[in-house]
């Protein structure tokens, strides 16, 4: 429990919502090089790079809207009634700047600063980017243990390359994951995996690997309620990271994001999921692929940042 009023969000009866420099639900911004930066025990970091993306670019654009929609984020969960920002130490540590020419340099300088986070115990919620971005976060986090992994996406990003031997898209971070031991495949299950196939190369590595696929029908056929209730059993105790890429959410909901596919969860399903999180011992969370471009209303960045919320609350619960 931290009653320390430094690592507490302004709160808008203070300050109103629109004014004042953005950060991260309006929580203090903290470099490396701050004084207090060893304390923060969630911190949530903008990784504003899309390099991995193969057709609609945007979400480098995505931590900047995403800090903005979250200036209407509030103190108390209205379910639970968690408290995160008074459960722990939470603070905006900035963002990692990536090498825009260089994907190999760009993940270098991701992996460090991750590491960084690791060695100061800070466990990380990040804002995407797109979903290449997680590999290596993972790179950082899985160094010292092979972790599970629940993925809410409407693509399983299990290619094996694009373009005749292109390792590293959006669509092959967690195929990375596995080959280098990052992820246990047995403790993985990737949730709303849908829409049209250029074969099934991706699902026939999860099947041999023994990676949970729980496409959107069964999804829909179950209700979330049970499907999070099997992917608790999945992945145990054991340290967990959750991977969640806006494009699970239908795009009715969810536009703003560079290759959406119909047929998904509804705004509330999107939040439910991740209260189905509870309990779990999570390592790290994302939330990739928003792409301002694609939905210049913010409506997408808004949504992205409430289940960022869902996520940190799940996170602070472990320990709260």
């Amino acid at each position: 429990m931290t009653s320390d009023p430094f690592f507490h969000p302004v709160s808008g009866f203070e300050l109103p919502r629109f004014a004042g420099v953005p950060t991260f639900m309006r929580l203090p911004h903290l470099t490396p090089e701050h004084d207090r930066f060893g304390e923060v025990e969630i911190g949530i970091v903008g990784v504003p790079w899309d390099s991995g993306t193969t057709n609609r670019p945007g979400p480098r654009h995505g931590p900047r809207q995403l800090r903005d929609a979250s200036t209407m984020i509030r103190a108390e969960h209205p379910v639970t009634g968690m408290r995160p920002f008074e459960a722990l130490a939470c603070a905006d540590l900035g963002d990692v700047g990536p090498n825009p020419a260089d994907i190999l340099d760009s993940m270098e300088r991701i992996s460090a600063y991750y590491g960084q986070l690791m060695r100061n115990g800070t466990r990380p919620l990040t804002a995407g980017g797109d979903h290449l971005t997680s590999l290596p976060v993972l790179r950082a986090l899985a160094r010292d243990t092979t972790l599970g992994m629940v993925h809410f996406d409407s693509h399983t990003d299990l290619y094996h390359s694009y373009f005749g031997g292109t390792m590293y898209t959006h669509g092959t971070p967690f195929r990375r994951a596995v080959e280098e031991g990052l992820l246990d495949p047995k403790r993985v299950v990737q949730i709303g995996i849908r829409g049209t196939m250029y074969d099934r190369e991706d699902r026939d590595f999860a099947e041999a690997e023994g990676i949970r696929l729980i496409p959107i029908e069964e999804f829909h056929a179950r209700g979330p309620e049970d499907v999070m209730a099997e992917a608790r059993e999945i992945v145990g105790d054991a340290p967990t990271y959750i991977s969640y890429d806006i494009d699970f959410v239908d795009p009715t909901f969810a536009p703003g994001t560079g290759t959406p596919e119909v047929g998904g969860p509804n705004s509330y399903q999107a939040l439910q999921v991740v209260r189905g999180l509870q309990g779990l011992n999570i390592a790290g969370a994302d939330l990739v692929e928003v792409s301002p471009p694609f939905d210049a209303s913010g409506g997408t960045a808004f949504l992205g940042v409430s289940i960022m919320f869902e996520l940190l609350c799940v996170m602070a619960q472990q320990t709260g």
